[in-house]
């Protein structure tokens, strides 16, 4: 068995922020399932980028990212590959 290795909270924002930009337009359980969350870990962090303005409902249940977030995913896609997915913060 291999060790699991737990994420740092901009990983998971990462992660994320990606679901949603695969998704086009994503609900909440797709967003959950793609960046492997429990419910309260992700209720967590999707309120963080909702009440930060990094994504919107565009529709009743649906949510894309905003400017701002896409401009934070291209952000820690670049951390990301600096760091060589170790980002240790």
């Amino acid at each position: 068995m291999g060790v699991t290795k737990d994420r740092s909270r901009w990983e998971i924002i990462l992660d994320m922020l990606k679901a949603i930009q695969e998704e086009d337009k994503a609900k909440k359980t797709r967003i959950m399932q793609k960046a492997y969350l429990d419910w309260r870990n992700f209720k967590r962090y999707f309120d963080f980028l909702l009440e930060e303005g990094f994504i919107e409902c565009t529709q009743d249940v649906c949510y894309t990212l905003t400017n701002k977030g896409e401009e934070l995913l291209t952000r820690l896609e670049e951390v990301d590959e600096i760091a060589g997915s170790k980002w240790g913060f």
